[in-house]
């Protein structure tokens, strides 16, 4: 398992998304983050919950020049399971993410343990990325729960902005 540092270049990240097409980190060019969301999958209810408190959302880190992706280990069915079980109609959603990537992300890693759930797949986390490719913020699971609020991400990405607020922890 890897251990990202602010202030250092992520992983590049290549994910098929459900519109088609490949979405590649290297590639984004936000004003102001990219937004990374590491989901576990279909299988999950509380993903649920918090992928639509992210739809919701979606507009307000928009209009702040933060792209945002959910993205997961799910093939193609399950993604597109979530995205019209879950009714996420603006959210981009990425799939097919492996496990070796999962893994140069730092995210934890579970094995199976219902019927429900693929063989392995992720673990949450959180990931805000500067125009630059380096990390800037990151918070990692090893559960499904507690999770950051997106309203509270938005009003510290407001703070940040207004005082050129460094990345923090690389030392």
């Amino acid at each position: 398992m890897s251990h990202l540092m602010p202030r250092q270049k992520t992983p590049d990240l290549e994910v098929k998304m459900l519109t088609g097409g490949t979405w590649r980190l290297f590639e984004q060019h936000p004003h102001l983050f990219t937004m990374i969301v590491f989901y576990r999958g279909a299988h999950c209810p509380i993903c649920k919950t918090y992928l639509k408190d992210l739809e919701r959302h979606l507009e307000e880190f928009e209009n702040r020049g933060i792209e945002v992706i959910a993205v997961s280990g799910d093939d193609k069915d399950r993604a597109h399971e979530s995205k019209t079980g879950w009714e996420l109609n603006k959210l981009t959603i990425g799939y097919d993410q492996s496990i070796a990537s999962m893994r140069g992300w730092g995210l934890y890693v579970s094995n199976s343990i219902k019927e429900s759930e693929p063989t392995q797949f992720g673990e949450p986390g959180v990931f805000l990325i500067l125009p630059t490719g380096e990390l800037y913020y990151a918070v990692i699971n090893s559960m499904p729960f507690t999770r950051p609020s997106f309203k509270d991400l938005l009003s510290a990405v407001d703070w940040v902005a207004e005082n050129k607020y460094p990345a923090r922890g690389e030392a």
